[in-house]
């Protein structure tokens, strides 16, 4: 069995207007070192797979079709044995 764990990000060039409402928030809350923030999301994925270059191959598929808008957004994935 294996856990991924994807974080998926608007990619730098698309505005991010909820980051930027969360980042003048911050401001307003006198946080004024924050530099940027981007918002995105966050998941974990529990699999059975025959072994770990199976379960690469099947997490990125899963992004690619339904995780993840590629147009639009970024993923990154940690793999881990359970």
């Amino acid at each position: 069995m294996y856990k991924a764990q994807i974080k998926v990000l608007l990619k730098q060039s698309v505005l991010d207007p909820q980051g930027q409402a969360v980042e003048k928030a911050l401001a307003s809350l006198s946080y004024d070192n924050v530099e940027h923030v981007r918002i995105g999301k966050y998941m974990e994925v529990t699999l059975r797979a025959e072994d770990r270059a199976a379960a690469e191959a099947q997490i990125r598929e899963m992004c690619e079709r339904l995780l993840a808008n590629t147009v639009i957004e970024d993923y990154t994935f940690e793999l881990v044995e359970v």
